[in-house]
């Protein structure tokens, strides 16, 4: 069995791989929560501390990424006010199109669910 040095190999990415994994063999069961509560924290902490932070968040679109009237996840800044902007970041051919692949699965499974 080939054994891998995955900072050598990735660096930082890596080491975060690693030290990700560290934390679900010790927390088990519950490392489901862990990622989904420290990012809650550390939007929570942006807008209170005002810090202006950008992170990914489901944020509702009014035409950015040319998609309007549904929530994605793309970059946005945080702070006092709350999502203080979007940031649109330019997109790849490819990478345009499986969002708006992304986004019109999400639009449809709206419309069987009843939400749309």
């Amino acid at each position: 069995m080939e054994v891998r040095n995955f900072d050598q190999e990735f660096g930082l990415i890596g080491h975060e791989f690693i030290r990700g994994a560290e934390i679900v063999k010790h927390l088990k069961t519950g490392s489901a929560y862990y990622a989904p509560s420290a990012a809650a924290v550390e939007m929570v902490e942006a807008i209170l501390k005002d810090k202006k932070k950008i992170l990914p968040c489901a944020a509702y679109l009014q035409g950015e990424y040319g998609i309007s009237g549904l929530y994605v996840g793309v970059p946005c800044k945080l702070g006092a006010a709350g999502l203080e902007q979007i940031i649109e970041i330019k997109l790849t051919a490819e990478e345009q199109a499986a969002l708006n692949k992304s986004a019109e699965a999400v639009k449809e499974l709206c419309a069987v669910i009843g939400v749309a």
